[in-house]
């Protein structure tokens, strides 16, 4: 309530630096799959999907918590802040190569964020002048995706 959208907020590092404690090492999971069916030679169709984790450890999350989040208004103040997150996806992919060197391809995927922060946090930002994103109050959720790309790919 009172939230003009939702946001997920989550970032990808070997380590934080932390001054006085130096570099702090993020631990990640992750599983990756996938198979390919080549229905003749010309049409193949695949299925693939993801699973990643990402995990901070204590002072690594009390100085992003504390020196970025803070910045952000966080509702839930430094307590509700956890910049761990898991991030999966799901998908298919199917190609047509009608000759030699020239692929068309369509794949639909589905994405997943699944964000730690406190179950209604809010976080309210500043004008973001390089995105269609105004300042406002923004709700922290998990965010989801549909995903279509359509390729035409030509090799020479």
């Amino acid at each position: 309530a009172g939230a003009y959208q939702s946001l997920g907020i989550a970032g990808v590092s070997d380590s934080v630096f932390v001054t006085g404690a130096g570099q702090q090492l993020t631990t990640t999971y992750g599983f990756n799959g996938g198979y390919t069916h080549n229905w003749d030679p010309y049409w193949n169709t695949s299925i693939f999907g993801a699973w990643a984790a990402v995990r901070y450890n204590g002072t690594a999350k009390g100085y992003i918590c504390g020196a970025f989040v803070a910045s952000l208004a966080l509702s839930s103040g430094v307590g509700g802040c956890n910049p761990d997150f898991n991030y999966a996806v799901v998908g298919t992919k199917t190609s047509w190569t009608p000759i030699k060197n020239l692929t068309f391809t369509s794949e639909l995927a589905y994405l997943m964020l699944d964000q730690k922060y406190a179950g209604g946090s809010t976080v309210t930002l500043p004008l973001q002048s390089g995105i269609a994103k105004p300042a406002a109050v923004y709700e922290l959720k998990d965010q989801n995706s549909l995903v279509l790309l359509l390729r035409a790919q030509r090799n020479f």
